[in-house]
C-alpha cells in the first residue's frame, strides 16, 4: 500500500491522471457501430457469437423469463429476494422523492410576460446491465426505478446473452422485482439479450427486432462506455464511467477506526484492477495502521487476487498536514464515493464540492449505497464528479421552457429589445420578426 504525504501528491497526481482516450479501442466500437448501423440484427447476433460466445435466435426475452426466475430465485434463495425487495422499495422512495423537486411552474416576469417549465419524461429509455465476472444485478434496480419513477413509457433492459441465450438470472430477477415494486405491467418494460458496443449502436439506431430509444443508462465496459461517447447526439446518455474508486477521509478514533477504513478500500478494490481505493488521514502511524489492516483483510478474502492487484496500481493513502489541505486534495480527487470517518464529520461537509455521492460516519459504509439504502450507486468516476452527479429521475426528464405574451408594458419592453439586439447581431429577420408586433 502506497502511503505518501500530501506535499507529494500533486506530482502524483500528474503522474497517475486518467490516460487519453483508447484510439485501438475507439477504432473497434466504431467499426462495431457502423456494421451495426448498416445490417442490424445480423450484425448483432455476428457480435454476441463472438464476443459473448452466443449468438440467440430471438434477440427479445419474454416478460414472463424474467418472473419465471423471480420465482426460481425465491424458491433457492429467498433471503436474497428478501434483501433486493427491501433495497428496491428504498431506492423507490428516494426516486419518488426527487421526482418531487422537478416541478411545472410558470413565473410573471413582468405584467404580458409569462415565462414558465415543463418537466417531461423521455418517452423510452434503456437501461444496460453488465455481464463478466460479477454480474451487478443490484444495477438492474438502480436504474429501472428511476426510469419508472419518472414517468418513462417503456423501459427497455438490455444485458449480455449467457451461454443459454439469455442475460443472467439474477438479474433478470432484480429486473421483475423493480417492475413488481414500481407497478409495472408488461407493457412498459422489453428485456434484450444484447451487450457490449453493438447493444450501444442497436438501441442508438433502432433494428428489425430493437426499437430506438432516447437515453441509455447503466455502467459498462471500456467499449461501452466508449460507444456511449461516440454515439452521444444520437441518443441521450447518463454520462461516461470508468472504474470504480472510493476516498476515505478518516481520523483515529477508536479501536475499530482503521478496521473500518481498511474494509471500505478493499471493498471498492475487489471490483477491478482498475479500481481505485483511496484515504486522506492525518498522520503517518495511523496511515501504517490502516495498511496493516488492509493487509490482515486481504488474506482472508475470496476476490484477494483482484482487490490485492488494484491495491498495488493505484491504492493510496496521504497523509495530510491540515484540514484545508485535506480539502484541497478531496476536490482534485473527486471521488466516485466520498466517505467521511472524523470526529466532526459535519464540519467537513460545507467544503466538500466535488463528488458524486457521500456517505457520513463511520456507520455508513458506500456498501449501504450499493445496495440497499436507496441513493443511487450509478454515478461519475474519473473526476467526473466535478460537473454531474449520479444518476436519478433527473436522467429521465426534460425540463423544458414555455413562454405566454399579452399586450401590455413588460411584453412590449421585451419585444423592443429583442428587435434592437436581432437587429445588432445581423439577424434581420429575427429583427423584423419582433418589430411586425409591435402595437400601432
Amino acid at each position: 500500500m502506497k502511503i505518501i504525504n500530501s506535499g507529494e501528491f500533486d506530482a502524483y497526481w500528474q503522474r497517475n491522471k486518467k490516460k487519453p482516450d483508447d484510439k485501438k479501442t475507439d477504432k473497434t466500437v466504431k467499426k462495431i457501430i457502423a456494421d451495426v448501423q448498416a445490417k442490424g440484427d445480423a450484425a448483432v447476433k455476428k457480435y454476441a457469437a463472438k464476443f459473448d460466445k452466443s449468438s440467440p435466435e430471438q434477440l427479445e426475452v419474454p416478460f414472463a423469463a424474467a418472473k419465471k426466475e423471480l420465482e426460481k430465485l425465491r424458491a433457492d434463495n429467498p433471503q436474497l429476494v428478501e434483501a433486493l425487495e427491501y433495497a428496491a422499495q428504498n431506492i423507490k422512495r428516494f426516486s419518488e422523492k426527487q421526482k418531487e423537486q422537478f416541478v411545472n411552474f410558470e413565473y410573471e416576469m413582468e405584467k404580458g410576460l409569462v415565462t414558465g417549465q415543463r418537466v417531461i419524461p423521455v418517452q423510452r429509455a434503456a437501461v444496460y446491465i453488465p455481464g463478466g465476472r460479477f454480474p451487478l444485478f443490484s444495477s438492474a434496480l438502480m436504474c429501472m426505478i428511476p426510469a419508472f419513477c419518472a414517468g418513462v413509457k417503456e423501459v427497455i433492459l438490455a444485458s449480455p446473452p449467457m451461454e443459454d441465450g439469455i442475460p443472467d438470472r439474477k438479474t433478470l430477477a432484480a429486473a421483475a422485482i423493480a417492475a413488481s415494486v414500481c407497478g409495472i405491467k408488461s407493457q412498459r418494460l422489453r428485456f434484450f439479450a444484447i451487450g457490449g458496443a453493438q447493444a450501444i449502436a442497436a438501441l442508438s439506431f433502432g433494428t428489425d427486432s430493437i426499437p430506438k430509444v432516447d437515453i441509455i443508462a447503466g455502467p459498462g465496459s471500456r467499449f461501452v462506455a466508449a460507444a456511449k461517447r461516440i454515439l452521444f447526439g444520437e441518443v441521450g446518455i447518463d454520462f461516461i464511467a470508468g472504474p470504480s474508486d472510493v476516498l476515505v477521509i478518516s481520523e483515529p478514533q477508536d479501536e475499530k477506526s482503521a478496521g473500518f477504513a481498511a474494509a471500505d478500500m478493499i471493498a471498492q478494490a475487489e471490483h477491478d484492477p482498475d479500481a481505485r481505493a483511496r484515504a486522506l488521514v492525518p498522520d503517518r502511524e495511523y496511515a501504517g495502521k490502516i495498511a496493516a489492516a488492509i493487509e490482515e483483510r486481504l488474506v482472508k478474502l475470496p476476490t484477494e487476487k483482484t482487490a490485492r492487484a488494484s491495491l498495488k496500481a493505484g491504492g493510496l493513502i496521504i497523509v495530510y498536514k491540515s484540514k484545508e489541505e485535506a480539502v484541497r486534495i478531496a476536490n482534485i480527487i473527486a471521488p466516485e464515493h466520498l466517505e467521511l470517518q472524523t470526529a466532526d464529520d459535519d464540519s467537513w461537509i460545507p467544503l466538500l464540492e466535488n463528488y458524486a455521492s457521500l456517505f457520513i460516519g463511520a456507520l455508513c459504509p458506500e456498501a449501504l449505497g450499493d445496495y440497499s439504502a436507496g441513493v443511487n450507486h450509478t454515478l461519475p468516476t474519473e473526476t467526473g464528479a466535478r460537473f454531474t452527479g449520479g444518476l436519478s429521475v433527473r436522467n429521465f426528464l426534460k425540463t423544458v421552457t414555455t413562454l405566454r405574451c399579452t399586450e401590455s408594458g413588460g411584453y412590449e419592453k421585451a419585444r423592443n429589445a429583442a428587435e434592437i439586439i436581432g437587429r445588432a447581431e445581423g439577424l434581420e429577420g429575427h429583427a423584423q420578426s419582433a418589430a411586425c408586433r409591435k402595437k400601432i
